[in-house]
């Protein structure tokens, strides 16, 4: 691919910064035209709520950064396949492109369950692209999940 450029480190830094802080360890960026508009991290313990979830906040922070209630021409960036209620977030942003490192057998809703994009329902499906940065994203959340067993 000429001219690509990865954005998983980024996802990384974050998912490094969610395991510091005692949360699960899953980064998120969204990036327009080769920038970053917005990070995210897992941050459920931390604010009280179960919807922040890495790809969320660092979608929320996106739209706000566009003034936009539409993501179209920009990229997520996430370590581990979105779950089925960050999948529906996507769809409704229109994110273009979905990169994503490790997948989630027990959770996740884009390969794995419902397969949210590939629902009749679903109004918009990204480009996905999974596997990316994989060992690092897998590696990162086995060793969490290591300290608390």
């Amino acid at each position: 691919m000429s001219g690509f450029t990865s954005f998983m480190d980024a996802a990384l830094e974050e998912a490094r910064a969610a395991a510091a802080a005692g949360e699960v360890p899953v980064g998120a960026v969204v990036v327009k035209a080769g920038v970053i508009l917005a990070r995210g991290r897992n941050r459920m313990r931390e604010l009280t709520d179960p919807t922040a979830h890495a790809e969320m906040l660092a979608i929320r922070a996106a739209c706000a950064a566009l003034g936009s209630e539409r993501l179209t021409g920009c990229d997520l960036w996430v370590t581990l396949e979105p779950c089925p209620a960050c999948a529906g977030a996507i769809s409704a942003a229109r994110l273009s492109r979905l990169y994503y490192g490790a997948s989630d057998p027990k959770s996740g809703g884009v390969a794995q369950g419902p397969r949210v994009f590939d629902h009749p329902q679903s109004h918009w499906a990204p480009e996905v692209y999974g596997g990316i940065g994989e060992g690092e994203a897998s590696a990162l959340l086995k060793a969490f999940f290591a300290t608390r067993r």
